[in-house]
């Protein structure tokens, strides 16, 4: 599958890995099919990796390999490893230690913040804690049945077509603005201005520290952290691992321990912000994913700790909310630009942190 085919079928911005199964090894017992081709009678022997990753949808080299080392995959009811070469009318198989669950999408009567709509598409203010597609472990809930369900008399649009519906990702516990496609030329319009970088989109986010510049720009491939599946690291940008990905940063507001920074995206990656971030030394404030529900500045003392410990509480989640989203309407051609108000959660906490500053002096922020 290609980037441009992987980017046109929502596959990027911010996808939350908990969804990601494929890599999930066999357990002990009973294993279940959950997907089976069988190689063509003219095929010339080829790398099963290579040859999975052109035919598995949604699919990465790197995860199908990933799929082999763990037993994943047989060919003629044996497993094999990534290297293993095809041949013709081989059986190939994905076994996984868990009954395959129907994907099928079904409506559910779910409330959306239902910021703009026509009969193209619709822009939508995601809370924090919903997932935005059904995935392992999430089947249900997710903000694509409640779109089912709010578009469920309109006969054109089928939640189970992946040539309509959500266009772009944001992570399960960020809150903000995202565009479903109502139409399949709405949806490869718009498929084609996120891939080709002409749309806008701004976060603000939370973050630990003080970075020293108020703007910069942070360049670095993004790719799986070979210690911890569900997290990204980010890579030179020539190693050759991961994919490229840029974001520029501006400072917003400064609480001295804390920063308020506005995040634009040139890329879209998989937790693109948050591995930047982390990576620059700033990881997002309560991000647990990324080492952001520690206490990682500020003082010693039992008040301030508990200061913080409060802070966690009052927003339980990633600081992350996606702030502005704009692209050209697919149809008229009209520039459209959208912003979202802050959720509850995000601006009682920096109201919490401005209440903090205006207690304190700057000579406090030096320890």
């Amino acid at each position: 599958m290609t980037d441009a085919a992987e980017e046109l079928d929502f596959f990027g911005e911010d996808e939350d890995l908990e969804n990601d199964t494929l890599e999930r090894a066999p357990v002990d017992g009973q294993l279940y099919e959950h997907w089976k081709v069988q190689v063509d009678a003219g095929q010339a022997p080829l790398r099963i990796d290579k040859f999975l990753a052109e035919r598995m949808q949604h699919s990465s080299r790197n995860r199908i390999q990933t799929a082999a080392d763990a037993g994943c995959i047989f060919v003629n009811d044996r497993p094999v490893k990534s290297n293993y070469k095809v041949r013709p009318l081989d059986v190939i198989t994905l076994m996984l230690g868990r009954p395959k669950h129907d994907s099928t999408i079904h409506a559910e009567d779910i409330p959306l913040d239902i910021v703009y709509e026509d009969r193209d598409l619709m822009v939508v203010n995601k809370k924090a804690g919903m997932v935005v597609h059904p995935g392992a472990g999430n089947f249900n809930g997710t903000l694509i049945n409640a779109v089912a369900w709010h578009l469920r008399d309109l006969d054109t649009f089928d939640p189970n077509d992946p040539n309509v519906g959500l266009v772009h990702r944001i992570d399960k516990d960020t809150s903000g603005l995202l565009v479903v496609a109502k139409t399949a030329d709405a949806k490869t319009a718009l498929g084609k201005q996120f891939y080709n970088k002409t749309t806008h989109r701004s976060y603000h986010a939370l973050v630990w520290g003080n970075p020293v510049a108020d703007e910069g720009r942070i360049e670095g491939n993004i790719g799986r952290d070979p210690k911890d599946r569900l997290r990204m690291k980010v890579f030179p940008p020539d190693s050759g691992i991961g994919k490229a990905a840029v974001t520029h940063y501006r400072v917003l507001e400064r609480f001295g321990y804390v920063t308020l920074v506005q995040c634009v995206l040139e890329t879209g990656r998989t937790h693109q912000i948050r591995a930047h971030m982390k990576h620059m030394g700033h990881p997002l404030f309560c991000d647990e994913r990324y080492g952001g529900c520690e206490i990682l500045r500020g003082q010693r003392s039992t008040t301030y700790k508990a200061f913080v410990q409060n802070c966690f509480k009052l927003c339980p989640r990633q600081a992350l909310h996606a702030k502005t989203l704009g692209f050209v309407h697919p149809r008229t051609g009209e520039q459209m630009d959208f912003d979202s108000e802050w959720p509850a959660d995000f601006a009682a906490l920096i109201s919490k942190w401005r209440t903090y500053v205006k207690g304190t002096t700057q000579d406090t922020f030096a320890g």
